[in-house]
Protein backbone atom coordinates (compact mmCIF):
# COMPACT_ATOMS: atom_id res chain seq x y z
CA UNK A 1 0.00 0.00 0.00
CA UNK A 2 1.35 3.37 -1.31
CA UNK A 3 1.72 5.66 2.38
CA UNK A 4 1.93 9.82 2.00
CA UNK A 5 2.25 12.35 4.90
CA UNK A 6 -0.01 14.98 5.51
CA UNK A 7 1.70 18.41 6.29
CA UNK A 8 -0.23 18.60 9.85
CA UNK A 9 -0.19 14.77 10.96
CA UNK A 10 2.81 13.09 11.75
CA UNK A 11 1.62 9.89 10.83
CA UNK A 12 1.70 8.19 7.11
CA UNK A 13 -1.73 7.74 5.76
CA UNK A 14 -2.30 5.08 3.16
CA UNK A 15 -2.86 7.26 -0.34
CA UNK A 16 -6.13 4.73 -0.87
CA UNK A 17 -9.29 6.32 1.88
CA UNK A 18 -12.49 4.25 2.21
CA UNK A 19 -15.33 6.20 1.58
CA UNK A 20 -18.33 4.83 3.46
CA UNK A 21 -21.11 5.78 1.95
CA UNK A 22 -21.79 3.12 -0.90
CA UNK A 23 -21.92 0.00 1.76
CA UNK A 24 -23.52 -3.31 0.65
CA UNK A 25 -27.07 -3.15 0.83
CA UNK A 26 -29.66 -5.65 1.82
CA UNK A 27 -32.67 -6.22 -0.23
CA UNK A 28 -34.73 -3.53 2.22
CA UNK A 29 -31.92 -1.32 1.01
CA UNK A 30 -30.77 -1.11 4.60
CA UNK A 31 -26.99 -1.20 4.98
CA UNK A 32 -25.61 -5.25 5.37
CA UNK A 33 -23.94 -4.38 8.84
CA UNK A 34 -22.00 -7.36 9.09
CA UNK A 35 -20.63 -7.26 5.28
CA UNK A 36 -19.85 -3.93 5.72
CA UNK A 37 -18.04 -4.30 9.31
CA UNK A 38 -16.52 -7.29 7.02
CA UNK A 39 -15.28 -4.78 4.69
CA UNK A 40 -14.08 -2.11 6.63
CA UNK A 41 -11.87 -4.93 8.69
CA UNK A 42 -10.37 -6.60 5.66
CA UNK A 43 -9.30 -2.94 4.39
CA UNK A 44 -7.65 -1.83 7.48
CA UNK A 45 -5.86 -5.40 7.69
CA UNK A 46 -4.56 -4.37 4.12
CA UNK A 47 -3.73 -1.42 5.03
CA UNK A 48 -5.79 1.11 4.72
CA UNK A 49 -5.52 3.50 7.45
CA UNK A 50 -7.90 6.20 6.48
CA UNK A 51 -11.53 5.76 7.03
CA UNK A 52 -14.11 8.18 5.48
CA UNK A 53 -17.94 8.46 6.69
CA UNK A 54 -20.38 11.42 7.41
CA UNK A 55 -23.54 12.23 9.42
CA UNK A 56 -26.01 11.17 6.33
CA UNK A 57 -24.46 8.68 4.97
CA UNK A 58 -27.10 5.60 4.64
CA UNK A 59 -28.77 7.48 6.97
CA UNK A 60 -26.41 7.31 10.22
CA UNK A 61 -25.82 3.82 9.46
CA UNK A 62 -22.61 4.45 8.05
CA UNK A 63 -21.18 5.97 11.45
CA UNK A 64 -22.55 3.53 14.07
CA UNK A 65 -21.53 1.00 11.70
CA UNK A 66 -18.13 2.23 11.13
CA UNK A 67 -18.13 2.31 15.17
CA UNK A 68 -18.79 -1.04 15.05
CA UNK A 69 -16.21 -2.60 13.23
CA UNK A 70 -13.34 -0.36 14.99
CA UNK A 71 -13.75 -2.60 17.88
CA UNK A 72 -11.16 -5.14 18.70
CA UNK A 73 -8.10 -3.00 18.19
CA UNK A 74 -9.15 -1.30 14.93
CA UNK A 75 -9.54 1.88 16.27
CA UNK A 76 -5.87 2.17 17.05
CA UNK A 77 -5.34 0.62 13.41
CA UNK A 78 -6.98 3.87 11.91
CA UNK A 79 -7.98 7.42 11.30
CA UNK A 80 -11.76 8.49 11.08
CA UNK A 81 -13.05 11.42 8.87
CA UNK A 82 -16.19 12.76 9.74
CA UNK A 83 -18.63 15.85 8.54
CA UNK A 84 -20.59 18.30 10.06
CA UNK A 85 -24.38 18.31 8.37
CA UNK A 86 -24.29 22.00 6.73
CA UNK A 87 -27.88 21.99 5.68
CA UNK A 88 -29.22 21.06 9.04
CA UNK A 89 -27.89 23.89 10.65
CA UNK A 90 -30.03 26.61 10.67
CA UNK A 91 -28.55 28.57 14.11
CA UNK A 92 -25.26 28.09 16.04
CA UNK A 93 -27.10 26.26 18.98
CA UNK A 94 -28.03 23.25 16.43
CA UNK A 95 -24.05 22.60 15.98
CA UNK A 96 -22.93 20.87 18.97
CA UNK A 97 -25.92 18.41 19.86
CA UNK A 98 -25.37 17.27 16.18
CA UNK A 99 -21.69 16.58 16.80
CA UNK A 100 -22.65 14.77 19.81
CA UNK A 101 -24.28 12.60 18.32
CA UNK A 102 -22.01 12.11 16.11
CA UNK A 103 -19.39 10.82 18.77
CA UNK A 104 -22.33 8.67 20.08
CA UNK A 105 -22.63 7.16 16.76
CA UNK A 106 -19.24 6.13 16.49
CA UNK A 107 -18.33 5.23 19.81
CA UNK A 108 -15.27 6.84 20.32
CA UNK A 109 -13.72 10.05 22.18
CA UNK A 110 -11.67 11.36 19.28
CA UNK A 111 -12.40 11.96 15.83
CA UNK A 112 -9.14 12.21 13.56
CA UNK A 113 -9.85 14.77 10.48
CA UNK A 114 -13.15 16.87 10.82
CA UNK A 115 -15.21 18.24 8.58
CA UNK A 116 -17.35 20.55 7.48
CA UNK A 117 -19.78 18.68 5.26
CA UNK A 118 -20.34 20.16 1.42
CA UNK A 119 -19.40 24.33 1.09
CA UNK A 120 -21.62 25.37 -1.87
CA UNK A 121 -22.85 29.25 -2.36
CA UNK A 122 -26.15 28.27 -0.54
CA UNK A 123 -24.69 27.52 2.73
CA UNK A 124 -21.35 29.27 3.20
CA UNK A 125 -22.84 32.99 4.40
CA UNK A 126 -24.73 30.34 6.95
CA UNK A 127 -21.33 28.93 8.02
CA UNK A 128 -19.64 32.24 8.63
CA UNK A 129 -23.05 33.26 10.42
CA UNK A 130 -22.93 30.81 12.98
CA UNK A 131 -18.79 30.94 13.64
CA UNK A 132 -18.82 27.40 12.72
CA UNK A 133 -15.00 27.10 12.57
CA UNK A 134 -14.52 28.97 15.96
CA UNK A 135 -17.09 25.68 17.26
CA UNK A 136 -14.59 23.20 15.82
CA UNK A 137 -11.77 25.00 17.04
CA UNK A 138 -13.00 24.88 20.27
CA UNK A 139 -13.07 20.69 19.86
CA UNK A 140 -9.83 20.49 18.63
CA UNK A 141 -8.15 22.25 21.54
CA UNK A 142 -10.20 20.23 24.04
CA UNK A 143 -8.59 17.27 22.09
CA UNK A 144 -11.37 15.60 20.47
CA UNK A 145 -10.77 16.13 17.18
CA UNK A 146 -7.79 16.77 15.40
CA UNK A 147 -7.69 18.65 11.91
CA UNK A 148 -10.35 20.85 10.39
CA UNK A 149 -11.20 20.52 6.59
CA UNK A 150 -14.24 20.98 4.49
CA UNK A 151 -15.40 19.29 1.46
CA UNK A 152 -16.67 21.31 -1.27
CA UNK A 153 -18.94 21.44 -4.34
CA UNK A 154 -18.97 25.20 -5.25
CA UNK A 155 -17.09 27.08 -8.11
CA UNK A 156 -13.64 27.98 -7.86
CA UNK A 157 -13.93 31.43 -6.80
CA UNK A 158 -16.18 30.33 -4.05
CA UNK A 159 -13.16 27.77 -3.21
CA UNK A 160 -10.55 30.56 -2.95
CA UNK A 161 -12.95 32.21 -0.63
CA UNK A 162 -13.50 29.54 1.77
CA UNK A 163 -9.46 28.55 1.17
CA UNK A 164 -8.54 32.14 2.64
CA UNK A 165 -11.26 32.65 5.17
CA UNK A 166 -10.06 30.05 8.31
CA UNK A 167 -6.56 28.27 9.14
CA UNK A 168 -7.88 24.94 7.37
CA UNK A 169 -5.87 22.01 7.44
CA UNK A 170 -7.07 19.98 4.78
CA UNK A 171 -9.75 19.92 2.15
CA UNK A 172 -11.73 17.54 -0.39
CA UNK A 173 -13.00 18.10 -3.68
CA UNK A 174 -13.71 16.11 -6.65
CA UNK A 175 -11.46 15.36 -9.26
CA UNK A 176 -11.09 13.01 -11.69
CA UNK A 177 -9.81 13.28 -15.04
CA UNK A 178 -12.98 14.20 -17.07
CA UNK A 179 -13.79 16.62 -14.03
CA UNK A 180 -11.00 19.21 -14.36
CA UNK A 181 -12.77 22.15 -14.87
CA UNK A 182 -16.06 22.07 -12.50
CA UNK A 183 -15.93 22.57 -8.87
CA UNK A 184 -12.40 23.38 -7.19
CA UNK A 185 -10.81 21.86 -10.28
CA UNK A 186 -7.34 21.03 -10.90
CA UNK A 187 -6.93 24.89 -10.09
CA UNK A 188 -8.15 24.70 -7.11
CA UNK A 189 -5.73 21.72 -6.45
CA UNK A 190 -3.18 24.14 -6.80
CA UNK A 191 -4.09 26.92 -5.54
CA UNK A 192 -4.39 24.67 -2.29
CA UNK A 193 -1.33 23.08 -2.46
CA UNK A 194 0.15 26.64 -3.01
CA UNK A 195 -0.88 27.55 0.40
CA UNK A 196 0.06 24.09 2.05
CA UNK A 197 -3.15 22.74 2.59
CA UNK A 198 -3.49 18.74 2.12
CA UNK A 199 -6.12 18.06 -0.32
CA UNK A 200 -8.22 14.64 -0.15
CA UNK A 201 -9.98 13.59 -3.58
CA UNK A 202 -13.54 12.27 -4.32
CA UNK A 203 -15.23 10.71 -7.02
CA UNK A 204 -12.25 9.86 -8.60
CA UNK A 205 -13.90 7.41 -10.61
CA UNK A 206 -17.11 10.12 -11.04
CA UNK A 207 -19.22 7.44 -8.33
CA UNK A 208 -18.09 4.55 -10.72
CA UNK A 209 -19.09 5.83 -14.08
CA UNK A 210 -15.60 5.55 -15.22
CA UNK A 211 -15.12 2.08 -14.49
CA UNK A 212 -18.60 0.50 -14.33
CA UNK A 213 -20.01 -0.23 -17.72
CA UNK A 214 -17.17 1.41 -19.71
CA UNK A 215 -18.87 2.53 -23.19
CA UNK A 216 -17.06 0.64 -26.35
CA UNK A 217 -15.87 3.49 -27.78
CA UNK A 218 -13.83 4.51 -24.46
CA UNK A 219 -12.61 0.90 -24.10
CA UNK A 220 -11.26 0.96 -27.59
CA UNK A 221 -9.10 3.94 -26.87
CA UNK A 222 -7.57 1.75 -23.27
CA UNK A 223 -7.33 -1.20 -25.83
CA UNK A 224 -5.56 0.72 -28.51
CA UNK A 225 -2.77 2.43 -25.70
CA UNK A 226 -1.71 -1.28 -24.84
CA UNK A 227 -1.82 -2.65 -28.17
CA UNK A 228 0.76 0.51 -29.43
CA UNK A 229 2.97 -0.11 -26.25
CA UNK A 230 2.06 3.10 -24.67
CA UNK A 231 1.07 0.87 -21.26
CA UNK A 232 3.10 -2.83 -21.43
CA UNK A 233 0.34 -4.72 -19.52
CA UNK A 234 -3.27 -4.75 -19.08
CA UNK A 235 -5.01 -1.55 -17.18
CA UNK A 236 -8.57 -1.65 -16.24
CA UNK A 237 -10.30 1.59 -16.37
CA UNK A 238 -9.79 2.26 -12.65
CA UNK A 239 -6.55 1.85 -12.39
CA UNK A 240 -6.07 4.35 -15.57
CA UNK A 241 -8.72 6.62 -13.69
CA UNK A 242 -6.61 6.68 -10.56
CA UNK A 243 -3.60 6.61 -11.70
CA UNK A 244 -4.52 10.23 -13.44
CA UNK A 245 -5.64 11.62 -10.09
CA UNK A 246 -2.63 10.15 -7.73
CA UNK A 247 -0.02 11.53 -10.32
CA UNK A 248 -1.67 15.35 -10.12
CA UNK A 249 0.45 17.40 -8.01
CA UNK A 250 -0.84 18.10 -4.37
CA UNK A 251 -3.09 15.17 -3.52
CA UNK A 252 -2.84 14.07 -0.55
CA UNK A 253 -5.23 11.49 -0.84
CA UNK A 254 -7.93 9.48 -2.87
CA UNK A 255 -11.06 8.39 -1.62
CA UNK A 256 -12.87 5.24 -2.85
CA UNK A 257 -16.94 4.71 -2.18
CA UNK A 258 -16.29 0.98 -2.42
CA UNK A 259 -19.61 -1.39 -1.92
CA UNK A 260 -18.16 -5.09 -2.79
CA UNK A 261 -15.07 -6.93 -1.50
CA UNK A 262 -13.93 -7.15 -5.66
CA UNK A 263 -13.83 -3.52 -5.69
CA UNK A 264 -11.79 -3.36 -3.02
CA UNK A 265 -9.00 -5.87 -3.46
CA UNK A 266 -8.68 -4.27 -6.93
CA UNK A 267 -8.38 -0.97 -5.46
CA UNK A 268 -5.83 -1.76 -2.93
CA UNK A 269 -4.31 -4.28 -5.77
CA UNK A 270 -4.24 -0.78 -8.01
CA UNK A 271 -2.68 1.03 -4.85
CA UNK A 272 -0.25 -1.21 -3.58
CA UNK A 273 2.16 -0.58 -7.00
CA UNK A 274 5.17 1.36 -7.03
CA UNK A 275 4.20 3.16 -10.10
CA UNK A 276 0.27 4.39 -8.94
CA UNK A 277 1.15 7.72 -9.14
CA UNK A 278 3.32 8.26 -12.29
CA UNK A 279 1.86 8.54 -15.56
CA UNK A 280 3.67 9.14 -18.54
CA UNK A 281 3.09 12.20 -21.10
CA UNK A 282 1.70 9.30 -23.49
CA UNK A 283 -0.61 8.11 -20.67
CA UNK A 284 -1.90 11.48 -19.45
CA UNK A 285 -2.93 12.22 -23.35
CA UNK A 286 -4.29 8.87 -23.53
CA UNK A 287 -6.70 9.53 -20.49
CA UNK A 288 -7.45 13.48 -22.24
CA UNK A 289 -8.55 11.61 -25.37
CA UNK A 290 -10.60 9.44 -23.65
CA UNK A 291 -12.26 12.23 -21.42
CA UNK A 292 -12.50 13.99 -25.02
CA UNK A 293 -14.36 10.93 -26.38
CA UNK A 294 -16.78 11.02 -23.16
CA UNK A 295 -17.58 14.56 -23.91
CA UNK A 296 -18.52 14.23 -26.95
CA UNK A 297 -21.31 11.61 -26.56
CA UNK A 298 -23.00 14.66 -23.87
CA UNK A 299 -26.21 15.17 -25.05
CA UNK A 300 -26.91 18.99 -24.20
CA UNK A 301 -24.24 21.19 -24.26
CA UNK A 302 -24.87 23.12 -20.89
CA UNK A 303 -22.47 25.19 -19.69
CA UNK A 304 -23.74 25.37 -16.08
CA UNK A 305 -24.24 29.24 -16.33
CA UNK A 306 -27.20 29.74 -14.26
CA UNK A 307 -28.65 32.50 -17.01
CA UNK A 308 -31.76 30.19 -16.30
CA UNK A 309 -32.11 30.66 -12.83
CA UNK A 310 -33.99 31.09 -10.78
CA UNK A 311 -36.90 28.63 -11.96
CA UNK A 312 -40.21 29.52 -10.80
CA UNK A 313 -40.90 26.11 -9.75
CA UNK A 314 -37.19 26.34 -7.84
CA UNK A 315 -35.62 23.89 -10.15
CA UNK A 316 -32.04 23.34 -10.22
CA UNK A 317 -32.47 23.26 -13.64
CA UNK A 318 -28.23 22.79 -14.82
CA UNK A 319 -28.02 20.03 -11.86
CA UNK A 320 -31.04 18.49 -13.74
CA UNK A 321 -28.93 18.45 -16.84
CA UNK A 322 -25.93 17.38 -15.24
CA UNK A 323 -27.88 13.92 -14.31
CA UNK A 324 -29.13 13.50 -17.40
CA UNK A 325 -26.22 14.21 -19.66
CA UNK A 326 -24.19 11.66 -17.16
CA UNK A 327 -27.16 9.31 -17.77
CA UNK A 328 -26.39 8.84 -21.51
CA UNK A 329 -22.74 9.34 -21.74
CA UNK A 330 -22.16 6.58 -18.97
CA UNK A 331 -24.26 4.43 -20.97
CA UNK A 332 -27.34 4.62 -18.17
CA UNK A 333 -25.20 3.92 -14.93
CA UNK A 334 -27.28 3.64 -12.42
CA UNK A 335 -25.01 6.10 -10.59
CA UNK A 336 -26.79 8.44 -12.29
CA UNK A 337 -30.11 7.77 -11.91
CA UNK A 338 -29.87 7.29 -7.82
CA UNK A 339 -27.81 10.22 -7.51
CA UNK A 340 -30.76 12.38 -9.86
CA UNK A 341 -33.06 10.78 -6.93
CA UNK A 342 -31.57 11.08 -3.82
CA UNK A 343 -29.43 14.11 -4.41
CA UNK A 344 -32.29 16.35 -5.75
CA UNK A 345 -35.52 17.81 -4.04
CA UNK A 346 -37.13 18.68 -7.29
CA UNK A 347 -36.98 16.68 -10.88
CA UNK A 348 -37.88 16.66 -14.47
CA UNK A 349 -41.31 16.44 -13.59
CA UNK A 350 -41.55 19.53 -11.74
CA UNK A 351 -41.14 21.26 -14.66
CA UNK A 352 -44.69 23.57 -15.41
CA UNK A 353 -43.23 24.42 -19.15
CA UNK A 354 -43.38 28.18 -18.62
CA UNK A 355 -40.41 28.45 -20.92
CA UNK A 356 -39.14 31.63 -18.73
CA UNK A 357 -35.88 30.09 -18.32
CA UNK A 358 -35.33 29.43 -22.46
CA UNK A 359 -35.57 32.86 -23.34
CA UNK A 360 -32.32 33.34 -20.71
CA UNK A 361 -30.27 30.45 -22.12
CA UNK A 362 -27.46 31.48 -23.84
CA UNK A 363 -27.23 28.40 -25.68
CA UNK A 364 -30.84 28.38 -26.47
CA UNK A 365 -31.14 24.68 -25.24
CA UNK A 366 -35.18 23.45 -24.99
CA UNK A 367 -34.86 23.49 -21.46
CA UNK A 368 -38.76 22.34 -20.98
CA UNK A 369 -38.25 19.00 -23.50
CA UNK A 370 -34.83 18.24 -21.51
CA UNK A 371 -36.98 18.72 -18.42
CA UNK A 372 -39.42 16.44 -20.15
CA UNK A 373 -36.83 13.48 -21.68
CA UNK A 374 -35.61 13.80 -17.80
CA UNK A 375 -38.68 12.69 -16.28
CA UNK A 376 -38.82 9.89 -19.53
CA UNK A 377 -35.73 8.60 -18.33
CA UNK A 378 -35.90 8.82 -14.52
CA UNK A 379 -39.39 8.22 -14.53
CA UNK A 380 -40.37 11.32 -12.30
Amino acid sequence: MQYRKFNAEEREISLLGFGIMRLPRLENGKADEEQSIRMIRHAIDQGVNYIDTAYSYHDGDSERILGKALKDGYREKTMIADKLPTWLIKKEEDIQPIIEEQFKRLDVDFIDFYLVHNIIPEVWEMIQETNMFDHLQKLKNEGRIGHIGFSFHGNYDLFTEAIDAYPWEFCQIQLNYLDTEIQAGLKGLEYARERGIDVIIMEPLKGGRLSDKVPPDIQEIWDRAKAEGVVSADRSPAEWAFKWVASQPGVSLILSGMSTFGQLDENIEIFSKEDVDQMTQDELAVCEEAAKKYNSMIKYQCTACRYCMPCPQELDIHIVIRHLNNWYAFDKNPSSKLEYTEWLDKHGSDCVHCHACEAKCPQRLPISDIMTDAEEQFGF
